[in-house]
């Protein structure tokens, strides 16, 4: 494992060389015409069959594959903060309190490097410390059908909050994704995105995140609800690479935090860590690489992480 801080250098003056080589780059989607890297554009074309891509062969690189929440955005406190909107407007007390649940900052980072997706951290916490009451339910459900209903409704609410605090446009992308996506896209490997949340809600955020034209010319994209079982469980990444129809020992998963890490590797994928501030702590590895975010990494970087030998592009 390397533990990588950042640097001064840019990817732009490599990435000017690759684009004066390579003019035109065939792309998986119709939909995307354009890539631009900084002030640089590629055009690419649908009308150009695979077969004539300039792609570069990589031996054991085809594919990246994207987590959402922490990689794509830092967006664990903005889930924190919708969840606790939601618990407010249903009403949501626990046994042990008359007032309505509050996950604080610190229970959050804990619970959520533990805990998978949104409905299993709810079911995890009411199991441990009792259904509650709330003004979908005046009783605490007993029943799995009712115990269903309570974690549905709120998580419903809940996305339409999260969407909310998206769609005010205060949230940008981690620094890095959309530029390491682009070379990415150049070089002619698959991109993927798979996350443990809710489809509804990881679309929303992709499109307003990466541009509807990224978003379309995704090669995969898997939310929770593709899959039966959620991270640290690999299903999901198994399934990535079975869309991809690449080898799961050819994608190179960019993770945030432990229990995807684990996720990628049970796969039988490579993995490297761009963490948070709330999962900067966590034991990493087994990870290739460990980056505070993706702003100084370049294609070519993990290029030459994965192949271990330099890049001659």
């Amino acid at each position: 494992m390397a533990i990588i801080a950042p640097s001064s250098s840019s990817s732009s003056s490599w990435c000017s060389t690759l684009l004066g080589r390579y003019q035109v780059v065939a792309c998986s989607s119709p939909s995307m015409h354009l890539l631009k890297f900084n002030s640089i554009s590629v055009f690419s074309s649908p009308r150009i069959p695979p077969s004539s891509s300039p792609a570069l062969h990589l031996d054991a690189l085809d594919a990246l594959v994207f987590d959402c929440d922490g990689v794509i955005l830092e967006s664990e406190d903005l889930h924190r903060r919708a969840y606790n909107a939601a618990f407010h407007h249903f009403n949501v007390c626990c046994p042990q309190s008359p007032e309505p649940l509050v996950w604080t900052s610190e229970f959050y980072d804990e619970l959520q490097n533990q805990i998978g997706g949104g409905k299993p951290k709810m079911r995890w916490y009411f199991n441990k410390n009792g259904w509650p009451t709330s003004t979908i339910s005046s009783k605490p459900p007993v029943g799995e059908q009712d115990q269903a209903t309570v974690i549905d409704t709120i998580q419903d609410w809940k996305t339409d909050k999260y969407k909310d605090i998206i769609r005010s446009g205060a949230v940008e992308p981690r620094p890095g994704v959309l530029r390491l996506m682009d070379e990415a896209r150049v070089l002619g490997l698959k991109i993927s995105v798979c996350s443990a949340a809710t489809k509804s809600s990881v679309v929303f955020c992709l499109t307003n995140l990466l541009g509807k034209e990224r978003f379309e010319a995704l090669d995969c994209f898997l939310a929770g609800d593709d899959v039966d079982k959620k991270k640290p469980d690999p299903s999901i990444y198994r399934r990535a690479a079975e869309v991809l129809g690449v080898a799961p020992g050819n994608c190179l998963v960019v993770e945030d935090s432990v229990i995807g890490l684990q996720a990628a590797c049970g796969a039988g994928m490579s993995c490297i860590i761009s963490y948070t501030s709330s999962t900067s702590k966590q034991d990493f590895g087994a990870a290739k690489a460990v980056y505070p975010d993706l702003g100084s990494v370049s294609i070519r970087d993990l290029v030459e992480l994965v192949e271990g030998m330099p890049a001659t592009f």
